[in-house]
């Protein structure tokens, strides 16, 4: 893999973090990438003019606008806000030159299948951190009467007539909970999901589905029960705030110290990350605004494991990584989620980091502070958690290959300097 050195650092694209001093004031939080991708694919169900607000400008967002108007759809942004006007004729089919950008493409998948009756979806891309199968999808999707074929790289589905039934899923893949959901939502009779996802952007969907004219119930725990509906009608509607950046500025202050508060965070949504957060000396408290949060001294190690929701995300890991490794005593982190997901831990140990994998596990020994390196970001969070892990390095730290950050964040390094952190996005030069 190609490195960025200091003496090219000039013609890189990279986000450049001084360690220094704490980090003080309120940050607002974005829209939920994980929840308003699917309210926009959502948007294929019916004709007319959705409304989304709270939407985040960040890559993954621009991607998703481009494959609804792949389609024919029409999608504009005005300030925080995504008009989205689908036709009564649309193309279902989204191009592999747009899903190899985006993994969550899939999830047009079930609303396609309802609102036309076919859809041709290439397999898609997105973050390099092993392989996420859509099996899942297809066999929630099959059981209410879907039919597959997958040829030259492409999924060819079909749905002449959608029926409500059991679905049972192996795992509680957030994916097919929603793509069953999306489709379930037009079937005829009652679809009920068993072990679905119970993640706080499920209930954003079903919360958007209900709205539309569906009947979405159980949202939010292991049974969703749909009951088929003849007619949606388009709507206006928020997006739930996004844990995971909110998860982003709590590791953040938790390495530069200080005292900061997360506007728009959902405490709710976030209890089991902000008790770990605790355990390692990050205090968190609910907020009228958000989440209130402060971290005074040095960090102290805890073990980590990622499960589903409600447990610890598997997003949050590299975040807890990086806080673990300049943290007092030995961490282990274990991966139960995907494979392939400690690929930045090298780049931590560039920076000085005593880090040991082996299979699913990492055996951090946390150091008394890092040190400054040109480092390369692989997917979305792991870039997110080498900036934060600068705050907390002599010198400078420069991480290239942002725009991986730039698909799931906001103007992350503006951000952070708002806050008072070093941190300056620089573009190349000449």
């Amino acid at each position: 893999m190609q490195r960025v050195h200091p003496e090219d650092s000039e013609r890189q694209d990279r986000i450049e973090v001084r360690g220094g001093g704490p980090l003080e004031g309120p940050v607002a939080i974005s829209g939920a990438k994980n929840s308003v991708l699917k309210l926009m694919a959502a948007s294929l169900l019916t004709e007319g003019t959705f409304t989304l607000r709270n939407v985040p400008d960040i890559d993954d967002v621009a991607v998703m606008a481009d494959v609804l108007r792949a389609m024919g759809v029409a999608v504009r942004r005005i300030g925080d806000a995504l008009v989205i006007e689908r036709p009564a004729a649309i193309t279902p089919e989204a191009p592999y030159a747009l899903t190899e950008r985006l993994r969550a493409s899939t999830a047009v998948l079930g609303p396609l299948l309802a609102g036309t009756g076919h859809a041709r979806v290439a397999l898609p891309g997105g973050d390099d951190f092993g392989p996420r199968p859509i099996d899942m999808h297809i066999a929630g999707l099959e059981a209410i009467g879907c039919r597959f074929e997958i040829a030259g790289g492409d999924v060819h589905a079909t749905a002449d007539n959608l029926v409500g039934d059991s679905v049972l899923l192996e795992f509680p893949s957030v994916g097919a909970t929603e793509n069953v959901m999306m489709a379930a939502v037009r079937a005829k009779g009652t679809t009920v999901i068993d072990n679905a996802a119970r993640e706080p952007e499920i209930a954003d969907l079903a919360g958007f589905l209900n709205r539309m004219g569906g009947q979405v119930t159980g949202a939010g725990t292991s049974t969703i029960t749909v009951e088929g509906v003849e007619e949606l009608c388009p709507v206006d509607h928020a997006v739930v705030s996004d844990r995971i950046e909110a998860a982003t500025f709590l590791a953040a202050v938790g390495m530069a110290g200080g005292e900061i508060t997360l506007v728009g965070a959902r405490p709710d949504h976030m209890a089991m990350l902000c008790r770990k957060l605790g355990e390692m000396g990050v205090r968190t408290s609910p907020d009228p605004d958000g989440i209130w949060a402060m971290c005074t001294g040095r960090l102290r190690s805890v073990d980590v494991s990622t499960l589903p929701y409600p447990g610890l995300p598997t997003d949050c890991k590299p975040l807890l990584v990086a806080m673990l490794s300049v943290a007092e005593g030995v961490g282990i982190v274990t991966e139960n989620l995907f494979s392939g997901r400690f690929r930045y831990v090298d780049e931590l140990m560039r920076m000085g980091a005593d880090i040991r994998t082996e299979s699913h596990h990492a055996v951090i020994r946390g150091v008394e502070s890092l040190s400054g390196a040109p480092v390369r970001a692989s997917d979305i969070r792991a870039g997110a958690a080498l900036v934060v892990a600068g705050l907390a390095a002599d010198g400078v730290t420069a991480v290239a290959d942002p725009h991986h950050i730039d698909r799931g964040y906001e103007d992350f390094a503006g951000k952070l300097s708002a806050l008072g952190g070093d941190v300056r996005r620089l573009r190349p030069v000449g």
